[in-house]
């Protein structure tokens, strides 16, 4: 199989429209999986990209980045990044006046991440070891923010993190949450809440 006939099921099963299929064809998963792993990279499953991490199945990073609902010029946090294929993939959608910041906690990664996305050579995205003790990017605020792994509850700091409309997708336990922040704060009904999913844990400080 190839990353176009990926594409393409991914396509037929209704888990891409035809945007977000143009981005999924310019980001070969092939380039963000271990040498082992290269023939199953096209699998739709998770993979493992060591650390006890891995690469999320595509249908489950198309549905999240159907949730995350980023646009053009957005300015996007990737947590738990990875691999970096999250990160090379919503730095497709942001284009060039967009930014796309991804965090890995463990060096092995890091190193991984980077290398996988210097193969682009996109000058609106990188990959930084976050900070220990810090979740998020504290500092900044984003339009979005995307988390890849599977959190215990929702963690509210990144609520601080993210702007007034913004909006958060992240796994909790076996559900995938979208929240939306409203200029003060976020209200019960802006949180949509997608069953059957599974994640690695999210490292919290």
């Amino acid at each position: 199989m190839s990353n176009d006939e990926l594409v393409s099921k991914l396509r037929r099963h209704g888990f891409v429209d035809d945007t977000l299929a143009a981005v999924f064809r310019s980001v070969d998963r092939q380039d963000f999986v271990p040498d082992d792993m290269v023939r199953r990279a096209y699998d739709d499953e998770p993979l493992p990209i060591g650390e006890n991490q891995t690469i999320s199945q595509p249908s489950t990073v198309a549905f999240m980045l159907s949730l995350l609902g980023v646009a053009e010029g957005d300015n996007v946090l990737d947590v738990g990044c990875g691999s970096g294929y999250t990160t090379a993939l919503l730095a497709e959608i942001v284009g060039d006046t967009g930014l796309v910041k991804g965090l890995e906690i463990r060096d092995s990664l890091v190193s991984f991440g980077r290398k996988n996305l210097d193969r682009y050579a996109y000058e609106n995205a990188h990959v930084e070891r976050a900070r220990e003790g810090v979740l998020g990017d504290p500092n900044n605020t984003y339009d979005r923010v995307l988390v890849s792994a599977a959190a215990t509850k929702f963690l509210e700091v990144l609520l601080d993190q993210v702007r007034d409309k913004g909006v958060i997708v992240i796994p909790v336990k076996d559900e995938i949450w979208r929240v939306r922040r409203t200029a003060e704060e976020f209200e019960a009904c802006s949180i949509d809440r997608y069953q059957g999913f599974r994640f690695v844990p999210l490292v919290t400080p």
